[in-house]
C-alpha cells in the first residue's frame, strides 16, 4: 500500500510559478510510474505529466512551461509548474503506477494509487 500526499499548492498570478510536492508512504516508488493529474472546475480530470525512472511525458498542453521530477531516495516527485495561466487552475493530484510504462501513463486508469489533491488557483 502506497499513500500519497501532495502540497504546494496555493495563489499565483498568472505568469507566476509553483513547486507541487508528492510525498509517498509506504513503499519506495522506485519501480512506479509516477504521474500528475488535474482537474479544473467543473470539468473532467486530466493528464498533466508522468515519469519513469528519467524518461518522461506531457501533455501538449503544459509542455515546456511543467517539468515533473523525482527523488527515490527521499520518496518524492514533484511538479514545477512556470508561466502559469488561469487555464492551469485546477486540483492537482499525484499518482502511482507500479511497474507501469509511459507508454499507458495518460490514462489514470492505469494507476494504482492517488493522492487526496491540491488546489492551485491562477488568477489573471
Amino acid at each position: 500500500q502506497v499513500q500519497l500526499v501532495e502540497s504546494g499548492g496555493g495563489l499565483v498570478q498568472a505568469g507566476g510559478s509553483l513547486r507541487l510536492s508528492c510525498a509517498a508512504y509506504g513503499r519506495t516508488i522506485s519501480t512506479y510510474t509516477m504521474g500528475w493529474f488535474r482537474q479544473p472546475p467543473g470539468k473532467e480530470r486530466e493528464f498533466a505529466a508522468a515519469i519513469k525512472w528519467s524518461n518522461t511525458r506531457y501533455a501538449e498542453s503544459v509542455k515546456g512551461r511543467f517539468t515533473i521530477s523525482r527523488d527515490d531516495a527521499k520518496n518524492m516527485v514533484y511538479l514545477q509548474m512556470n508561466s502559469l495561466k488561469p487555464e492551469d487552475t485546477a486540483i492537482y493530484f499525484c499518482a502511482a503506477d507500479y511497474l507501469g510504462s509511459l507508454a499507458t501513463s495518460m490514462k489514470g486508469s492505469e494507476y494504482d494509487y492517488w493522492g487526496q489533491g491540491t488546489q492551485v488557483t491562477v488568477s489573471s
